[in-house]
């Protein structure tokens, strides 16, 4: 069956997003050295070891665009360094907006996409996808969080032939499918434990956010929603035709007082009646014990 699958590691693999997610992290945290090295290395005239000096005192100070005023700007690029410390001075303002900072960020970065790449329309495209994911989220803060959490999935480059297949199916987590919209969902295991997922209970806090993502799943629904509730999971590292298992319960968010707002369905459906037993089995079965015990008393002799 032909699918598509949102949530992955392939996106955020990709250099160009790297870069960009790179500047909105320092931007965030100031003490983030990694995010820091990478982000001045991207300016033109500044290597390794010219970058360590500002990093320091930006880390130091905790604060990006004072740290880096006070540095001088590299003799290759300063006009390039100007714009830099306009940007950082920006997102670290008090009255800096989301997401409008990742919008100044790739018009920034833009500048050095052609500079650094070959297929620089490729991958813009993926900024701009980046720019759309990045508008459903509340914050910066939030947005990084997630989307390490739950990275999204992308490939750059031209699209090709229509595959013959053109009915697919999508498969996507909860936090890649914020901003989507599908003609029909289904979501599986609507059950205590998966939603709310038995690690996010510890606080009150942690299951409203739990409830908030039940929420997303189920309106990303256009025509038609199925909650998938399992009735058991089968339990691991058993025999390959083993059959121990643990009942699961319906999500605690869906009580049995909203059960009426639902078409409650089983599946498959229970048989209206046993089927009778078929009177030349038991003659049938009876032949066969008889034969089996004929061969094995004639192999022991």
């Amino acid at each position: 069956m032909p699918f598509v699958k949102y949530g992955g590691l392939r996106f955020l693999d990709a250099a160009h997003v790297k870069d960009v997610l790179a500047v909105l992290r320092w931007a965030e945290n100031p003490r983030d050295r990694v995010a820091g090295l990478r982000v001045l290395k991207l300016l033109p005239g500044v290597g390794h070891q010219t970058a360590v000096r500002p990093l320091d005192c930006v880390v130091a100070r905790a604060d990006v665009a004072g740290g880096l005023q006070d540095q001088p700007p590299p003799s290759r690029g300063q006009a390039a360094w100007g714009r830099f410390l306009a940007l950082m001075t920006a997102l670290r303002c008090a009255t800096a907006i989301w997401p409008r900072d990742i919008s100044l960020v790739v018009a920034w970065y833009a500048v050095h996409l052609g500079r650094l790449y070959d297929d620089a329309p490729a991958r813009q495209a993926d900024l701009d996808q980046l720019t759309q994911i990045a508008a459903v989220h509340p914050s910066r803060r939030q947005f990084l969080t997630e989307l390490t959490l739950d990275p999204p999935a992308a490939i750059s480059g031209e699209s090709g032939a229509p595959a013959r297949d053109e009915d697919y199916l999508t498969l996507s987590t909860i936090h890649s499918a914020k901003g989507q919209e599908w003609r029909a969902v289904y979501l599986l295991n609507a059950v205590d434990g998966c939603l709310p997922s038995d690690m996010a209970t510890g606080r009150q806090d942690e299951i409203e956010e739990e409830r908030r993502l039940l929420y997303v799943a189920m309106t990303r629904a256009r025509d038609h929603l199925q909650i998938v509730v399992p009735q058991r999971f089968f339990v691991t590292h058993q025999a390959a035709r083993g059959d121990r298992h643990v009942y699961a319960g319906r999500t605690r968010f869906i009580p049995e007082s909203l059960l009426g707002l639902f078409d409650v369905v089983a599946w498959p459906p229970a048989p209206v009646a046993d089927a009778p037993p078929d009177p030349g089995t038991g003659a049938v079965v009876a032949g066969m014990r008889a034969r089996i015990r004929s061969l094995l008393e004639r192999g022991g002799a």
